[in-house]
């Protein structure tokens, strides 16, 4: 898995009318030599890495470490996409255009001749997980799900957490996953917290078999051991567990308050119950089942049944692509500003190479790894 630190702090503000214009351009034209080089499917390999979404939202001039990183570089993707027919569409975006996924989704499947229910399938089961599965105080507010003409596919998507401000970003690739209930991520790009409710780590098999066979008995039977949960923790024996080496002791019961309330919803279970949900992906698809009822599920399990999720935050901290940011500039000027003339120079380069053979672009594969050596100034890398 290519996970990623990012800072990806609230910003307010916009982008200038100018400078989209330029950033559409050069998107534009960065996609058609992907597209070129490697196909649609190396497209979707790029946009589902962390590292390297990160680099091409530098390379084009946005914030180097905003919650925009995400919104305003999948816009501008998705928007050159729909420009022209490159073999890939993009459906969904932030706030209530992440709510059009589904009926984008079935225009493209129809331009493409693929199945829309087994995408609009996969956009729901995919939001859940990062709501429900993976907690970690994060709540999704954006989703754009990128398909192409063989049907593979990529999913950003980008939650926020209110109290701390910071967003966190989801990369999914369909060529990657092989159960998306068992470590399916491509990348996670954020700030690591001490610990998550994590119920799709490898170490957690047992604890989605166990959940299954508990979801099979009846709800109220359920939810008498939740109350009998609580008021135990109510008492005066502490609940103490330690997730993991050289992370600080958190009392248990308090980890599963953080992330909010403990509600069960009954008519999601005897759902459940009725429909026979034999996987943990068809579980996570039930209607009402959502992040408080599996927090006290998951308390259940631990206390009575011995089960346990992991605590681990899947996030570590590989390669900067910070370096990107001194192609053109930055919006808020980190680390210099904007440089229209330099902006307008290297647009005119890659026409120019689009235009070219694969074998005239050798020359910039060397200069490229020429610039691999280069390190920024650390001094230069601010928040903006």
């Amino acid at each position: 898995m290519r996970r990623g630190i990012a800072e990806l702090p609230l910003h307010g503000g916009h982008v200038p009318h100018w400078l989209a214009l330029r950033m559409k351009r050069l998107a534009n034209l960065v996609i058609k030599l992907l597209i070129d080089e490697y196909g649609t499917q190396g497209v979707l390999e790029r946009l589902a890495d962390p590292i390297w979404f990160q680099a091409l939202n530098n390379l084009i001039g946005m914030d180097w470490d905003s919650s925009g990183s995400t919104t305003v570089t999948a816009g501008i993707v998705k928007e050159v996409l729909s420009k022209e027919d490159l073999g890939i569409k993009a459906a969904g975006g932030k706030g209530a255009k992440s709510r059009k996924t589904p009926e984008e989704l079935k225009q493209i499947s129809e331009i493409y001749d693929l199945n829309p229910e087994e995408y609009i399938k996969t956009s729901k089961l995919v939001a859940k997980v990062d709501t429900v599965a993976l907690q970690t105080g994060y709540q999704l507010y954006h989703h754009v799900f990128f398909v192409d003409q063989e049907g593979r596919w990529a999913i950003v998507q980008q939650g926020m957490n209110p109290q701390v401000k910071l967003a966190r970003r989801y990369h999914w690739f369909s060529e990657k996953i092989e159960s998306f209930t068992l470590e399916p991520h491509k990348g996670i790009s954020g700030i690591q917290s001490d610990y998550a409710l994590n119920t799709i780590a490898k170490e957690a098999k047992e604890y989605q078999k166990t959940l299954l066979d508990i979801i099979s008995e009846n709800p109220t039977k359920i939810e008498r051991e939740i109350k009998s949960v609580e008021a135990l923790t109510k008492g005066y024996a502490p609940l103490f567990y330690k997730p993991y080496e050289k992370r600080k002791v958190i009392p248990l019961f308090k980890r599963y308050q953080s992330f909010g309330k403990l509600e069960l919803n009954k008519r999601a279970l005897e759902l459940a119950r009725e429909l026979s949900v034999d996987n943990y992906d068809e579980l996570l698809l039930i209607k009402g089942l959502g992040p408080s009822t599996l927090r006290a599920l998951s308390l259940v399990l631990e206390l009575i049944y011995d089960v346990h999720p992991s605590w681990k935050d899947p996030i570590t901290h590989p390669p900067d692509p910070f370096k990107f940011a001194y192609a053109v500039g930055g919006k808020d000027r980190v680390p210099f500003p904007i440089e229209r003339g330099t902006y307008d120079e290297l647009i005119s380069f890659l026409e120019k190479l689009l235009d070219k053979g694969k074998n005239d672009r050798e020359v910039v594969k060397q200069v490229t790894k020429i610039s691999r050596k280069w390190k920024f100034p650390e001094k230069e890398k601010r928040p903006t």
